[in-house]
């Protein structure tokens, strides 16, 4: 069987389970997700093993470490994932919620109704925590889901995928909702993105490159969750306390992931005071700064900004640093160079809160918080698939309801159209 036979198949069964798993009842899916969580902890040894091979390989082929930091697994982040399963069971089902219910004039009722997409592509990267959250979300939703990650992480992806759809099968849910293409062939990818007619709708996550292939290659409708250059904006007169405080946060907790923080601006008026302090903490986390000159102005050993670096999602310990002279300067340099993902403002002065919120074209805009929090666990959706950055459909962290369509119901008693 060739690669394009093979996922055409996987596509075809996770379309048959999509019919069943669209009508099942809350219940069932929801005893399901818990027993796959408490499936999850229960061989947490195995796919940790699964998971050292990977990196093993990773390692081998020089990848670098905060790439090898997504792929990571440890027993702590394998029971955030069962705890991501078990916070999906206990939110609302979007599926079947009435939207809107009106009678016409010539006596036909017509109700609006959510209804699972059918069959959700999600490809991704080194994150084999995707593959849980994307499960998990999609039996909730009612979605069939075809999964295919990055090759660096293909035995941890396997050990989980195996764990939970045993455990989904085994709890009523269809055989077959749950696929997961194993070929390491990149143009695996191009056969599940041009299925249409089978898949339903296809979700990238991982760097711009991959997301811009999918993108510009699918003929199956996309969902965009888009790379994260993020900003904060130290306003004059704010908390330095606190600006050190939520800088550090969103730029060293972990590095690696779309909220962190990649460029910092710091209103003039601010500069003397602050970088007093921040350079050093900065430096004293082993952040490597690319400064303007005004920067350099504080400290001349600072490596020198170029116009890469303001573009630039470094996923590491690398941070732009730029010296505005106002609020408006900000959110120029922002409206140029930000992706619409996350952007923070760090002032006492309400006004300018309101207009930074106002102003800023992002899925997530912040006022005196990191923007570390742009997460469908911190936001209290459970899991998420993603973090769209597109304006149609879905924006922001993707849970639920972002992973349901709807549908019109017209009941009558005989009226023709004249």
């Amino acid at each position: 069987m060739d690669l394009r036979e093979e996922i055409l198949q996987q596509a075809k069964k996770a379309m048959v389970g999509a019919r069943e798993l669209g009508i099942i009842s809350t219940e069932v899916k929801n005893q399901a997700l818990v027993a796959m969580a408490t499936a999850l902890e229960s061989s947490a040894e195995e796919i940790i093993e699964a998971n050292k091979k990977d990196l093993e390989a990773a390692k081998t082929k020089g990848m670098k470490e905060s790439m090898q930091d997504r792929l990571l697994l440890t027993e702590k982040r394998i029971s955030d994932m069962a705890e991501g399963l078990r916070q999906v069971a206990e939110l609302k089902d979007p599926v079947g919620d009435i939207l809107s219910k009106n009678k016409l004039t010539n006596g036909l009722e017509v109700t609006k109704i959510s209804v699972p997409m059918g069959v959700v592509g999600i490809i991704y990267e080194a994150r084999p925590n995707v593959t849980a959250d994307a499960i998990g979300l999609c039996v909730k939703s009612g979605n069939a889901v075809v999964l295919k990650g990055g090759s660096e992480a293909l035995l941890s992806n396997k050990a989980i995928a195996e764990v939970l759809t045993k455990a989904a099968e085994a709890n009523g849910i269809p055989k077959g909702s749950i696929q997961l293409i194993e070929s390491t062939d990149r143009q695996a990818v191009k056969e599940l993105i041009t299925l249409n007619g089978i898949v339903d709708v296809v979700i990238p996550r991982g760097g711009a490159g991959l997301i811009q292939m999918v993108v510009q290659t699918a003929t199956v409708p996309v969902i965009e969750t888009g790379i994260g250059v993020c900003h904060v904006y130290v306003d004059a007169g704010a908390d330095c306390k606190m600006a050190a405080n939520i800088i550090i946060n969103a730029k060293v907790q972990r590095p690696s992931v779309c909220n962190a923080l990649e460029t910092l601006l710091v209103n003039k008026d601010m500069a003397d005071e602050f970088f007093a302090v921040m350079l050093k903490e900065l430096k004293d986390n082993k952040v490597e700064i690319f400064a303007d000159e005004k920067t350099r102005g504080y400290d001349n050993t600072l490596a020198v900004a170029t116009e890469e670096d303001w573009q630039a999602e470094y996923g590491d310990l690398r941070l732009a640093v730029k010296v505005v002279d106002s609020l408006e300067e900000a959110l120029e340099h922002i409206a140029k160079y930000g992706t619409k993902h996350s952007e923070c403002i760090i002032t006492n002065d309400h006004e300018h809160a309101a207009r930074f919120q106002l102003c800023v074209d992002a899925a997530a805009v912040y006022v005196n918080a990191s923007t570390r929090f742009t997460d469908g666990f911190e936001f209290g959706f459970g899991a998420e698939i993603g973090i769209s950055t597109q304006k149609l459909h879905a924006r922001g962290p993707m849970a639920l309801p972002e992973l349901t369509t709807y549908k019109y119901l017209i009941t009558g008693n005989g009226q023709t159209r004249k």
